[in-house]
């Protein structure tokens, strides 16, 4: 048994003073606001529920800034993804849990207290199968465990090169696998979850591109949870859907399969207003990185008309070319602006955009990552305290905190960051920063030097 006492702490029903919070086994068993501090239990200040991570490739992690420099034929996504898969050929599964356990470090210290790991990178260099074939979703669980982080594991089903069941190409043999095999690769990520109780398994079709048909509907069959799947990032693969088959893509999706609240719709970049509608009445979570659309240029969600229609959403770090859980929803807001010229554009009100957005896309990532949202009983014990001496907040209260922490500060504005109960963040740094950050560093001059 564990209690914490907050100064402040955002509620599911709002912000409340003098907050006491009771956790056992990792999970929150009761809250009481308005309660004197008994000088015994923890003494905390402004306090909030962790927020969900949905999308994440770890690996890339080690990629970040190498991919800077364009070309004189221009520079795409499609030939970034050229780069990542020349990258793959240099990762073992030491050097792959490595890069993870520091992706996953950086994600605690920025608040992000779950991801949700769109997990592809399946075999050996050569593509061979490893003796255990899910090799490499033991090492994501043990990243993860070596962190603390909690883990929503979404190992990906790549068959095919493009629409239509194209075959693949030899960059991807990392990747690939039928259903069958894809079966017992599932079968593997359940023993690999064994030792982490509150991990959660889901599956991942890697888009539409990757899959045909028939596969899509058997991998919705034996989705043990959440089903996640990247769609409509690219205007080139949208054009490339229509002439397959006649239909956008999430069109298509919506015509073929059983869309709802089970589904991660990744990026959705380019939808019409038909296929806004579509995903806002099913109860599908639509997952954005804005940080890494940005980076690739894939374009501008509607988000807009999305929330207008009653959509639900979340964020991801995806590329993981830079980890900041603020800056996500920052710039996901910051987009919208620069595209509607307004300011903020999103927030229906009466809360403020730092408020609406940190507590709709919490709301969303724990839908789509499989656990309960919030500071309410039953949910995990995942609380971040966020720093009011830091520069940007002082002299704040209520909303204002969330929006100076979104809008106005960087580094330091989170003091500690609890998962399950227990603090793996104090003063900003992971408790296991040094050992973390050394094999890092270890793994990178394996693959880089």
């Amino acid at each position: 048994m564990l209690s914490v006492h907050a100064a402040h702490a955002l509620l599911p029903q709002g912000w409340a003073r003098d907050v006491r919070i009771d956790i056992q086994a990792g999970r929150i068993t009761a809250v009481a606001a308005e309660q004197p501090w008994d000088g015994q239990v923890q003494r905390l200040g402004c306090v909030v529920a962790g927020l969900g991570n949905l999308h994440s490739h770890a690996f890339q992690r080690a990629m970040a800034g190498l991919t800077e420099v364009g070309g004189r034929s221009g520079d795409s996504f499609w030939s970034w993804r050229e780069l990542m898969y020349r990258f793959l050929d240099r990762l073992d599964p030491d050097t792959f849990q490595a890069i993870a356990a520091q992706a996953y470090m950086e994600m605690l210290e920025s608040g992000f207290t779950r991801v949700g790991e769109f997990h592809y990178l399946h075999h050996a260099e050569d593509g061979s199968r490893y003796a255990n074939p899910a090799e490499m979703a033991v090492r994501v669980a043990a990243a993860a465990d070596e962190t603390g982080l909690g883990l929503t594991l979404l190992p990906v089903f790549y068959a095919h090169s493009d629409f239509g069941g194209a075959a693949p190409v030899p960059a991807q043999r990392r990747f690939l696998h039928d259903v069958e095999g894809f079966a017992g690769l599932l079968d593997g990520c359940r023993q690999a979850l064994r030792a982490s109780p509150d991990a959660v398994l889901g599956v991942a079709p890697h888009s539409l591109r990757a899959t045909t048909p028939q596969e899509l509907q058997a991998l919705v069959e034996m989705a043990p949870g959440p089903i996640h799947i990247h769609i409509a990032e690219q205007t080139r693969e949208v054009d490339a859907c229509v002439a397959w088959s006649g239909q956008r893509p999430v069109q298509w999706l919506y015509a073929n399969a059983d869309v709802d609240a089970r589904w991660c719709l990744v990026h959705a970049t380019h939808v019409d207003p038909r296929e806004v509608q579509l995903m806002a009445d099913s109860g599908a979570v639509v997952g954005l990185c804005p940080i890494t659309e940005a980076n690739l240029g894939d374009g501008v969600f509607p988000m807009r008309d999305f929330v207008q229609a009653g959509g639900r959403f979340g964020v991801g770090s995806d590329s993981n070319v830079l980890i900041d859980a603020a800056e996500e929803l920052r710039l996901l807001e910051y987009g919208q602006r620069l595209q509607l010229r307004g300011r903020n554009v999103l927030s229906p009100g009466p809360e403020s955009s730092g408020r609406w957005l940190y507590e709709q896309a919490t709301n969303g990532a724990a839908q789509a990552l499989g656990v309960q949202a919030g500071l309410g009983v039953g949910a995990p014990a995942d609380l971040l305290e966020l720093d009011e001496q830091h520069p940007a907040m002082q002299h704040r209260t209520g909303d204002a905190l969330l929006d100076s922490w979104l809008f106005a500060a960087r580094n330091g504005a989170l003091r500690g960051v609890w998962r399950n109960g227990r603090q793996l963040v104090r003063d900003g740094r992971h408790v296991n920063r040094e050992a973390i950050a050394a094999r890092y560093q270890a793994a990178l001059g394996r693959i880089l030097a």
